[in-house]
């Protein structure tokens, strides 16, 4: 059993686990937040034709060279084309066509001007300025080519790529399924929401913590109840969970106490034991195992220390999981916007949020930074890292932050 390892070792040895969990196929408007199962090209370009990108009239530039406002070209016209229509002839010299935003441009026509631009009457329409040849023109292709690649594989899915999708027909893509994942806590001190708390207990607020974050990872979330402290209890309920779920996660019991019985319960179960405990502070008391072929984690009962533990060791092995190719959270270098007063003997992990200002970028955290601490995690997008052996930092220190 590997103990007391680095953070990267432990992300490492969850990312090398298989992790494939199979496809479904949705229609187009269910897909947003899931992640593609395979490269997307472009069947046709958009746009499928050279358009107009607004009222006015389309004919040939040339027919312009010698516009002016004092003498303005005079074009007649020969056909009016409305958008989702195609044009019923040829612009020839001499002639425009009244054009509508996103018709198709006749050929022969090779520029559009605007209505407002122009004077017209009934047939006819006046000019006063030359027009080059392919102005306000939108060719097609011109935003997608064909054959451009629109999604790759492992991509998650965002609204400006369902319309993507849309404009090429497709009506539905293959997507990774979402994977489920149970949340089992342990812990006879925990009590369930709305009843009275007896003396010594504490609600349950790891569970529905961890179920908001799992969801927000592209998850889906199973309650698998509570257990009490005991490697019996777990290992029984851990091995029904596995059953249905994908993954499982634990909370509590996974430190040295004697109520602390995660190891325990791993090896009664004969799970293949991969770590137990990392190098950081708060959330380092994590086991990780296989049993029939699944993670389960077991983290701190202690909920910040549990959301740490999953985001900064979980989220990578999730995010494969999920299929995605982008595992690693987005690293980026921030200001302390005011000093930490505590030395840092352990790597140690700091909850808090980006601010903007002066054009810098600086970590704003709150004061409660132990395991036990909720409050910290309220508008969190940022978790920082100050390296093992560090002193107090003083405000305006650059630190390494992980974007959630």
């Amino acid at each position: 059993m590997l103990k007391d390892i680095e953070v990267s070792e432990a992300q490492a040895l969850l990312l090398n686990l298989p992790a494939e969990i199979g496809t479904e196929t949705l229609p187009i408007g269910d897909i947003l937040g899931r992640v593609a199962a395979a490269d997307i090209a472009a069947a046709i370009p958009f746009p499928p034709f050279d358009r107009s990108p607004f009222d006015g009239y389309a004919f040939r530039g040339d027919d312009t060279k010698s516009a002016s406002a004092d003498a303005p070209v005079v074009l007649r016209i020969n056909q009016e084309i409305p958008a989702g229509h195609m044009p019923g002839f040829d612009v020839p010299k001499g002639f425009a066509a009244k054009i509508l935003t996103g018709a198709p441009i006749p050929a022969g026509a090779d520029a559009v001007v605007k209505f407002e631009d122009t004077e017209y009457s009934g047939d006819e329409v006046r000019i006063p300025m030359p027009v080059r040849p392919g102005t306000n023109i939108v060719r097609a292709g011109e935003d997608v080519e064909k054959g451009a690649l629109l999604a790759e594989k492992g991509m998650v899915v965002a609204p400006a790529l369902m319309g993507l999708l849309a404009a090429q027909g497709l009506r539905s893509i293959k997507v990774w399924r979402r994977p489920l994942v149970s949340v089992v806590n342990t812990g006879t001190e925990l009590a369930a929401l709305g009843s009275a708390l007896p003396p010594g207990m504490i609600y349950n607020s790891s569970m529905f913590m961890l179920q908001g974050f799992l969801l927000g990872m592209g998850a889906d979330f199973r309650d698998g109840g509570i257990v009490a402290d005991n490697e019996s209890s777990i290992s029984a309920r851990v091995r029904a969970e596995l059953r249905m779920a994908d993954m499982v996660i634990t909370t509590g019991g996974a430190s040295v106490g004697d109520y602390d019985c995660a190891v325990r319960a791993a090896e009664q179960a004969r799970g293949d034991i991969l770590f137990w405990k990392m190098r950081m502070k708060p959330g380092g008391s994590i086991l990780a195992y296989r049993l029939e072929g699944k993670l389960v984690l077991a983290l701190s009962g202690n909920p910040g220390a549990a959301v740490l533990g999953l985001l900064r060791i979980g989220l990578p092995y999730l995010r494969k999981l999920c299929g995605r190719r982008d595992v690693l959270p987005e690293i980026c270098e921030v200001y302390l916007k005011k000093a930490l007063k505590k030395e840092s003997p352990r790597l140690r992990v700091i909850r808090g949020r980006l601010e903007i200002e002066g054009g810098k970028a600086w970590f704003a955290f709150e004061d409660g930074q132990g395991g036990g601490d909720i409050s910290s995690l309220l508008q969190c997008d940022l978790l920082a890292e100050i390296p093992a052996g560090s002193p107090p930092l003083p405000k305006g220190s650059l630190v390494k932050a992980y974007r959630l």
